[in-house]
């Protein structure tokens, strides 16, 4: 059984000062009129390090996320639904007025904010064995560094808070991204030495997870206002690390790494967000004020991905929506670049992914007989319960073809903000019915495919074609069809920057690093205006950073003169 690293309510005021209960899977334990030194004792001390994780659950599997790296990329447009068109449209509505904006920044200075109390009173915690308060300590630093990590990337230079508020506080200033920079790869490389290797205490922040991590903060850094010479050479290093040192190894099966079921648990996961069926468990953290120590609960749960990528199958001939389909919101579309670039038709017959990628049958949970069609080849069909009802083969087909079949095919040229390929790696038939939105699989947050790519990016990047080929290969070659693995292999000749973008999105579609893929690499702009036909448009050259929230702006003292907005909003 995975173990679940959260309490009830994650905000760090609520659980030292407030009378809120803690929980995880295995084991329930009132806390009621908790006081100041509540922290300084075992219980205490466990929950508030239980706390911090949860804040995880803010970013990845949410909405919030989602919009951040998927909308308004090169390979991901909008659907037909959802109320945040405008962040991939890049309009003026998309200001530091934003509720997304706003509750990234608050939820997570509530999981600073419990990281840094951790941290500030681990030297006064009684009755725990002195290397477990280590372990502990170098947790939330790793913690802290991925907070502020995922920051600096969205807004720039942020607030860089290092010791824990328990009263408000007013008097804030933007640190510069050299600054933030600094304390991210100070907290991981504190962190690295005192954290334990994987080890049945699912969950929790390992020594691999670590150096992962700050393989791509110095992949990142290269490129920002903080880049020193050495940072490609460190994120090779340490990329090699955690392939060499570590029992990590990828599945021979690319599909496998997203089965459901187990805590997804094996031997590629690196790091990931754990979700649970408990309802009581799967919330996220607060919103509010939190850089300040206060806020209210956020009672929005579960792993909601499943919810985003589907096209409108439940309402198309021999269909109905279901559980195993998922509930589809139609919220993020792929571009024709992803579908006929990415994985381009003439690659599909030596790459697995684009079949193990998107799902392409539906089979008829409906059954009848049905005469309003999307595919106009034919103007009516019957279907038996469990008969295939919609196909999509990835490529063109004549009506003469498309009439020979007895259900109906979607081709490309018939696509549309409804009717799509539907991303399929999270999809959650575990949900107990065809409504619920809180999905139970755990977000899969640093795997080993990306540690080969984060290695054979950095060897690009040094010059060394020959080893990033080799690193990039073995992802390539586990993603064949049996028998084609030497027709994956690349040649040094073909690594460009480019090409890495690409492979990174075959292996990595929709799994939150997009957005930030295109900045660090310097493409965004471009690549927006190229491929998506609904950004590009609109996207200018400040859009590099997201804007400051202006609860954070207003609730500074002198307000935007000591904390001032990103240029453009």
């Amino acid at each position: 059984m995975k173990t679940i690293y959260s309490i009830k309510y994650m905000l760090v005021a609520a659980l030292l000062l407030g009378s809120q209960s803690c929980k995880d899977v295995l084991e329930e334990v009132p806390v009621s009129q908790v006081g100041a030194q509540y922290i300084n004792t075992p219980a205490g001390f466990e929950a508030a390090g239980r706390a911090a994780y949860s804040t995880l659950r803010d970013f990845y599997g949410r909405e919030i996320g989602m919009n951040l790296t998927v909308f308004g990329t090169d390979t991901y447009t909008m659907g037909a639904d959802g109320s945040y068109k405008f962040m991939n449209q890049y309009l003026s509505q998309f200001d530091g007025r934003v509720d997304l904006m706003r509750d990234l920044w608050n939820n997570f200075y509530v999981g600073i904010n419990t990281m840094n109390i951790v941290i500030d009173n681990s030297t006064s915690v009684t009755g725990l064995d002195p290397n477990l308060v280590k372990r502990r300590v170098a947790e939330m630093k790793f913690l802290r560094a991925h907070h502020y990590f995922v920051l600096t990337q969205t807004f720039g230079g942020v607030a860089l808070v290092t010791k824990g508020n328990l009263l408000p506080t007013k008097e804030f200033k933007r640190a510069t991204v050299k600054e933030v920079y600094a304390q991210i790869v100070g907290d991981l490389e504190a962190a690295i030495p005192d954290l334990g290797t994987p080890t049945s205490d699912y969950g929790r922040a390992t020594k691999g997870a670590a150096e992962h991590l700050l393989a791509r903060v110095y992949l990142t850094k290269a490129t920002s206002d903080a880049a020193a010479a050495d940072d490609y050479a460190k994120a090779a290093t340490l990329a090699t690390n955690v392939i060499k040192n570590y029992s990590y190894a990828l599945l021979p099966d690319f599909a496998s790494v997203f089965a459901q079921g187990g805590g997804e648990i094996n031997s590629e996961v690196i790091f990931a967000t754990q979700y649970t069926s408990d309802a009581l468990t799967n919330i996220g953290a607060a919103g509010g004020s939190p850089i300040q120590g206060n806020g209210n609960p956020n009672q929005v749960q579960g792993n909601q991905t499943h919810l985003y990528f589907g096209m409108e199958y439940d309402t198309q001939a021999g269909m109905q929506r279901d559980v195993l389909n998922g509930r589809p919101f139609k919220r993020y579309m792929p571009t024709k670049y992803m579908l006929e670039t990415v994985f381009a038709i003439n690659n599909r017959v030596n790459d697995s992914r684009y079949k193990k990628t998107f799902k392409d049958t539906w089979l008829s949970n409906r059954p009848g007989t049905y005469t309003n069609m999307f595919d106009d080849s034919k103007t009516r069909l019957t279907f038996a319960s469990g008969d295939t009802t919609i196909f999509i083969p990835g490529f063109e087909m004549s009506k003469a073809e498309r009439a020979r079949r007895p259900y109906q095919v979607l081709v490309p040229s018939n696509y549309r903000p409804n009717l799509f390929p539907t991303l399929q790696k999270f999809l959650d038939p575990l949900r107990p019915d065809r409504t619920y939105e809180a999905g139970s699989r755990d977000f899969i947050m640093f795997r080993l495919a990306e540690t080969y790519l984060i290695l054979g990016e950095a060897q690009f990047r040094l010059g060394k074609l020959t080893e990033a080929a080799d690193a990039i290969n073995m992802v390539r070659r586990r993603a064949a069809w049996p028998g084609r693995a030497a027709q994956m292999e690349v040649t040094p000749a073909q690594i460009n920057i480019d090409f890495i973008l690409d492979e990174r999105d075959r292996e990595l579609a929709g799994e939150m690093f997009r957005w930030f893929d295109l900045k660090r690499t310097g493409k965004l702009i471009e690549r927006v205006k190229a491929h998506n036909p609904d950004g590009g448009p609109n996207i200018k050259d400040f859009h590099v950073l997201r804007p400051i929230p202006q609860d954070q702006i207003d609730r500074t003292t002198n307000g935007a003169t000591a904390f001032p907005q990103n240029p453009g909003y």
